[in-house]
């Protein structure tokens, strides 16, 4: 189980994005999270993948909460989810080829032995050529880098996956491939998945059920 319990989260003192937001995923489960631009989501996200500490709250995750964040938290816990982010560019080291993107995650945790065949078993997966796995960001486009930031994010067999508006900026077709991708890692793994956006139609369509944001705050005392 993955459960944000009444989570207040900011990134300035005393100014938090929400407060008192809760939701919950089960494992396997496909949980689409809409709401409008600037309302918060992403910052949710964040806290449920491990990468930003809330100001109040909890996050239990697989029966533990968690007490630590980004590099501070056990290797357990912080391998276990992976998260797509809506923007490749900022999510990717430009010095790196598609190929080392990908590996990134295995070399951070010691695994480096593993690279070379885990990538192998992933390009294809997510579309990506031998050819384009040589090349660094600059020289692929969008769809091709998010291809790859997909693959960096599946690298560990997380049993969680996070996706942050992940095909926000892309065109239909690669949209389509993306999902298909992360839905046959699903199948094959059991993974859950919380996905964020703001397309209603393709929340719908992609996941067990869509959570709106409004839905996931306190409600008002009468």
């Amino acid at each position: 189980m993955l459960e944000l319990d009444s989570v207040t989260a900011g990134y300035e003192p005393r100014r938090p994005v929400f407060r008192g937001a809760s939701l919950t995923l089960a494992p396997g489960e496909s949980v689409g999270l809409l709401g409008p631009s600037g309302c918060g989501k992403s910052t949710l996200a964040r806290v449920a993948a491990l990468l930003h500490r809330p100001d109040a709250g909890r996050l239990v995750l697989d029966g533990t909460e968690v007490t630590a964040w980004r590099h501070r938290a056990p290797r357990e816990q912080r391998t276990a989810v992976g998260v797509v982010f809506q923007q490749p560019r900022t999510a990717a080291d430009p010095r790196l080829s598609l190929a080392d993107l990908i590996a990134e995650p295995l070399r951070a945790t010691g695994r480096k032995a593993e690279a070379a065949d885990r990538v192998a078993e992933l390009a294809p997966a997510v579309g990506l050529t031998p050819e384009l796995l040589t090349r660094r960001p600059h020289a692929v486009s969008d769809g091709q880098l998010q291809r790859a930031c997909l693959a960096r994010a599946l690298t560990l067999r997380p049993r969680w996956l996070v996706c942050d508006e992940m095909t926000a900026m892309l065109d239909a077709s690669t949209t389509a491939a993306l999902v298909a991708a992360v839905e046959t890692y699903r199948e094959q793994t059991g993974a859950g998945l919380l996905a964020v956006g703001h397309d209603r139609v393709l929340l719908n369509r992609w996941c067990d059920r869509t959570v709106e944001w409004q839905d996931c705050l306190p409600r008002p005392r009468a």
